[in-house]
């Protein structure tokens, strides 16, 4: 049995060719794959020999790498079976170093991906439907139709099977994730399920009552009843209105916290006014 045709490799082959070989011809030889069993132990063995520098020597100089041989150069310390070999070496820690199982054992999979989707808080409510492409480690581009359903949170992952890396050819690609995260919009802030805003009002409507609106994320016009004599930094509290969650069905709530504002031009019958109301109370 000749190693290096066995490998289809010269006798000056460094080691990154020996291990390219291997693979290849392993793969090419797998019993799993419809290879034949002999054929993939001798390859194994031409690649356990030819590594060790120190057998790989003793076969270039003798042609064996047991001088003193025992039924059959280069047998000796390995028994072939269903589970692999037993001996020094199992072909099942070989195989796996290469990517794939050995006998009798599922293939491993390919790589997963998981890449980045941003979406608004409007969008929360709505949902959305984007067109991302991504690129696999052989350079070809991937494209997939995003479905973000209503009410995820930053974090979410949304799998599309089958969709990963397929660098190993013959065993089932990986799966790709889409990992969601909501950005922020300008004055709200997100706590969980409910969103939190700030709306100025002048100190003369906090005294005497108004109608304030407030415009969501979601684009709708909320209409806030604030009563004679509101206090600054008064919190009201828009119960159902918040962010949807699509697990419970149920929506978070809307908080709008009051800031008074003070009048910039008055002029001195305004200031007489605010001294009389100021001295009664």
């Amino acid at each position: 049995m000749d190693y290096y045709q066995l490998l289809g490799v010269s006798k000056n082959a460094s080691e990154k060719e020996l291990k390219s070989a291997f693979k290849k011809k392993a793969m090419e030889h797998h019993p799993d794959k419809g290879g034949d069993a002999n054929t993939f132990q001798q390859i194994n063995e031409a690649y356990q020999n030819l590594s060790d520098p120190q057998k790989r020597q003793m076969y270039d100089q003798f042609g064996t790498v047991d001088p003193q041989p025992q039924g059959g150069p280069g047998f000796q310390n390995f028994h072939f079976t269903t589970d692999g070999f037993q001996g020094n070496i199992n072909i099942n820690d070989i195989m796996s170093q290469f990517g794939f199982g050995g006998f009798g054992q599922r293939p491993m999979a390919n790589q997963d991906i998981t890449i980045g989707c941003k979406i608004t808080l409007g969008e929360v409510y709505k949902g959305k439907n984007v067109i991302a492409t991504y690129r696999l480690n052989n350079g070809q581009e991937q494209t997939v139709d995003i479905k973000v359903p209503p009410g995820v949170v930053s974090g979410d992952k949304i799998k599309y099977g089958g969709m990963g890396q397929r660098d190993i050819n013959g065993i089932p690609p990986g799966d790709l994730y889409v990992q969601i995260q909501v950005t922020g919009e300008k004055d709200w802030q997100v706590n969980g399920m409910d969103i939190m805003t700030e709306k100025k009002v002048s100190v003369l409507d906090l005294m005497t009552g108004t109608l304030v609106n407030i415009i969501t994320p979601e684009g709708r016009n909320i209409k806030l009843t604030l009563p004679k004599g509101t206090q600054p930094n008064t919190v009201f509290n828009v119960t159902g209105k918040g962010l949807p969650n699509r697990r419970t069905g149920h929506q978070g709530n809307i908080h709008v916290r009051i800031i008074g504002t003070v009048p910039k031009n008055l002029d001195s019958d305004d200031i007489s006014l605010i001294e009389q109301i100021r001295r009664k109370n």
